[in-house]
């Protein structure tokens, strides 16, 4: 990787420019602990507000709070069920980035439901007619 790095012969400026712009934002969104907190719970299954609330320890307003931001950025995706708001990972690229964090500095057991999340992701959205 490292290779392809070091070979700038080729590369698209503009285009380079793009995309720190678009890994900036996503970073920008996940810079905060407690949204990196909900989106290790939603990895796992989607999961309604209460039950992120009690798995995370995050009280409200902030749970809203972050839950808005990561909304707000299309890291999550909302579906109502009568009173409650269910929440789910959408984004493959903040999936990824969960996924490489995790195997820094969390325990490797969930890395198995990490990666078919992942899978479920990028089938859903090769799915999606252009």
């Amino acid at each position: 990787m490292l290779n392809n790095i070091n070979k700038l012969d080729n590369v698209d400026f503009e285009e380079l420019k793009v995309s720190a712009s678009k890994a900036s934002a996503l970073l920008k969104s996940l810079s905060h602990p407690d949204r990196l907190l909900l989106l290790c719970q939603l990895v796992q299954a989607e999961s309604c507000v209460r039950d992120l609330e009690i798995a995370t320890g995050i009280k409200q307003p902030s749970l809203s709070q972050q839950l808005g931001v990561l909304r707000d950025n299309n890291l999550v995706s909302t579906r109502r069920e009568g009173r409650q708001i269910f929440y789910s990972i959408t984004s493959a690229e903040a999936l990824a980035v969960m996924q490489v964090l995790y195997h820094l500095y969390c325990e490797p057991q969930h890395a198995e439901r990490m990666q078919a999340k992942l899978a479920q992701i990028h089938q859903q959205s090769e799915d999606v007619p252009v």
